[in-house]
């Protein structure tokens, strides 16, 4: 791609990002222009493309984004969820626990893909879709957490009774708000797990930022 391609694409990145910044009030042509450091001749010309993809529409003076995201949203969690499972077969394996990987939707935590581990007697079956509140068990509260500290959280009959959790947060990832955790029916050492979810984690991250 040629520099002056390269900034285009930048430029039109950046436009719909200020196009779903403005949120339910929209952004006019000039407002845009603004955001985005350029003229409003340039603004018209970079919402071609995306309109003719269905990325964005013009509702009178102002831009909305379209709903040919949509189409580009639905397969978000499906490949999130396939980038993930080797990560958390792995994990659970390892502990010998549920592993998870849950994200954010709104005040909701949801799991996206869930790994039971091979070798166990029994584990806890733990459904995807499922969702709960993000300050209740580990897999939502670790997503809140700042950097320092052990990194991970853990939770002892928050969800259910007498089931335990370690969840620590996918970090650096940007737009995603989401943590890998396991969860068992049998008490988990902190100590130990924290560090291989931690792990865990971090090796998520570098794959959704890599592709590695």
């Amino acid at each position: 791609m040629t520099t002056e391609g390269s900034l285009t694409l930048d430029r039109g990145l950046a436009l719909l990002q200020a196009v779903a910044d403005a949120g339910e009030e929209a952004a006019t042509i000039s407002e845009l222009a603004v955001s985005i450091g350029a003229s409003r001749a340039a603004v018209y010309r970079l919402l071609v493309p995306l309109s003719e993809r269905g990325l964005i529409w013009r509702d009178g003076t102002k831009v909305r984004l379209g709903v040919g995201l949509l189409r580009l949203a639905g397969q978000v969690l499906p490949q999130l969820r396939e980038a993930a499972r080797p990560v958390l077969r792995e994990l659970a394996e390892k502990v010998g626990a549920t592993a998870h990987l849950t994200v954010a939707q709104g005040d909701l935590a949801q799991a996206v893909a869930v790994v039971e581990p091979s070798w166990t007697s029994y584990h806890v079956a733990y459904r995807v879709g499922s969702r709960h509140a993000l300050n209740a068990g580990a897999a939502g509260r670790a997503m809140g957490l700042r950097p320092g500290g052990d990194g991970w959280v853990s939770s002892t009959s928050e969800l259910e009774a007498g089931a335990s959790g370690v969840a620590a947060p996918v970090r650096g990832v940007p737009g995603l708000r989401a943590s890998v955790g396991v969860v068992s029916l049998e008490p988990l050492a902190a100590a130990e797990v924290g560090p291989l979810v931690l792990a865990a984690a971090a090796s998520l991250a570098e794959v959704l930022r890599t592709g590695a």
